[in-house]
């Protein structure tokens, strides 16, 4: 019986680990494994190609593949719709996206094969990479280099790249959904994936049962202009929420003081580091100017995790001590570059946000910490980057009836809440979730990989029990080197 119970076994778990995908499909799939960008985790997948054309006015011209991979659900028996993940940036792989976040979708995967398909510029579908100045320079003293990289980029793939925009890939998708055979799908997307979410439902919303949208877009919005105050808007909240701690009011009592001397600092002057390179551990020279502390500003704002180091950092900064902000920047803004692809990035914004860019005022964006410089920077590249296939009603107000789960961080510096709730005006059946203290991107906090994957089970935004976000904190604030109050 034992025996009998093992050979009962080794045919239930193989057949557990069957295809995702028939053999019959348009689109074959053979065994891979997805690696994490930083090479510490890989996942097992069943990976294929599909080849598109690059432009698709010419069916009969170029084409490029286009890298799929699936990651089967665990339940064999499940009926689900399979997942789709729309990555963000513009230009991050949903290949990378889901290897960083593998654990945050395990209870998806339960019941849902999860899809991930690169967008054309992404991952391995014709990857469009371009060499910038990195982030954390003064963009006012680099726009001739960041010119200069723009038609060194643009001499690598020439005009073509005019075919990576939003609304080819949304073509694309829909491409790789029927030849996967999948009748019905559900979409997440995150932060510029909400646009092509977006973008899909509004063309194939008869095809998708679930949407969740986490770090929300809006159609009408231009991405840009705004950021520089939605930046501040979330330092402010995060300043405001060491105030009202004990333990960091305690350990910085004029933390906005120390944040305006240094803002006040530099704006004009800037100061000669030499640290230890983060990434090789040798000498690394820079100028800690209004560039550098811009960039350790907003990205250190992207997450509570991160935000909980700014009272300190900003402390020992505003004392003389800048290193350990500047590594910090120098370390995250290496870390996302090499994952965003800024060649489809370019495409992207210059075609479908910078035209769009109406009634800025400069002076206003002068006052925050960010000020013009992301600005003035893409409106260099895109005088010189072709622009690309975009669909008339890109821009227009979304209406839908599809299933909508919102996720929103009341401190995202890039997506705040207010852009839920303006898309959510026109959407009949949605539910939105902010949570308090949060940044962009809330699918693993807290308890949301459990909401997520029971809101894609039972597609019912209302009856969703959101119970356990009442007891959700945002990480507590470093008080000195060594982390948190005991």
């Amino acid at each position: 019986m034992r025996r009998l119970a093992w050979t009962v076994f080794l045919i239930c778990a193989f057949w557990s680990l069957r295809p995702a995908v028939a053999a019959n499909t348009a689109l074959p799939l053979h065994e891979c494994r997805l690696e994490h960008p930083l090479e510490v985790a890989s996942v097992a997948a069943r990976c294929g190609v599909l080849e598109v054309p690059e432009n698709p006015a010419e069916p009969a011209g170029r084409t490029i593949g286009l890298h799929v991979a699936v990651v089967p659900a665990l339940n064999r028996r499940s009926h689900s719709a399979p997942l789709f993940l729309l990555a963000g940036g513009p230009g991050q792989a949903a290949s990378d996206l889901y290897v960083s976040y593998a654990g945050a979708f395990a209870r998806v995967n339960r019941n849902h094969d999860i899809v991930l398909l690169d967008q054309r510029g992404t991952g391995r579908s014709e990857p469009l990479f371009c060499d910038y100045p990195e982030d954390w320079r003064d963009t006012r003293d680099e726009l001739p280099a960041i010119r200069q990289a723009t038609l060194t980029c643009l001499a690598r793939y020439g005009e073509r790249v005019r075919y990576y925009t939003s609304s080819v890939a949304a073509l694309d998708l829909e491409r790789v959904r029927a030849a996967l055979g999948y009748a019905q799908i559900d979409l997440y997307g995150g932060s510029y994936g909400t646009r092509m979410a977006e973008l899909y439902v509004r063309h194939h919303g008869d095809v998708v049962q679930a949407v969740v949208l986490d770090g929300v877009t809006y159609p009408e919005q231009a991405i840009g202009p705004a950021t520089p105050l939605d930046g501040e808007r979330a330092l402010d909240l995060i300043l405001g929420r060491c105030r009202d701690s004990p333990d960091c009011a305690a350990a910085y009592p004029d933390l906005r003081g120390d944040f305006g001397a240094l803002r006040a600092k530099f704006g004009p002057a800037s100061t000669s580091l030499v640290l230890p390179d983060p990434s090789t551990g040798e000498p690394l020279e820079l100028d800690f100017n209004r560039g550098v502390l811009a960039s350790s500003l907003r990205l250190l704002s992207y997450s509570s995790t991160q935000a909980s180091l700014l009272p300190t950092l900003i402390h020992q900064a505003a004392a003389g001590r800048l290193a350990a902000l500047a590594a910090q920047t120098v370390m995250m803004a290496r870390e996302i570059r090499g994952q965003l692809a800024s060649g489809m990035q370019n495409s992207v914004v210059c075609s479908e946000d910078v035209p769009f860019f109406q009634g800025i005022d400069r002076q206003q964006l002068e006052a925050t910490y960010q000020g013009t410089e992301q600005l003035d920077a893409l409106a260099e590249i895109c005088k010189l980057w072709p622009k690309g296939p975009v669909d008339a009603d890109l821009h227009a107000p979304l209406r839908s009836d599809v299933p909508s789960l919102l996720l929103s961080g009341e401190a995202d510096p890039v997506t705040p809440p207010a852009n839920a709730q303006r898309l959510a005006q026109g959407l009949a059946h949605h539910r939105l979730l902010v949570l308090p203290g949060e940044g962009h991107g809330q699918l693993a906090t807290g308890c949301m990989p459990r909401l997520v994957a029971a809101f894609l089970d039972a597609r019912d935004p209302q009856g969703l029990d959101a119970a356990c976000l009442e007891e959700h904190r945002p990480a507590p604030f470093f008080v000195g080197s060594t982390g948190p109050a005991p």
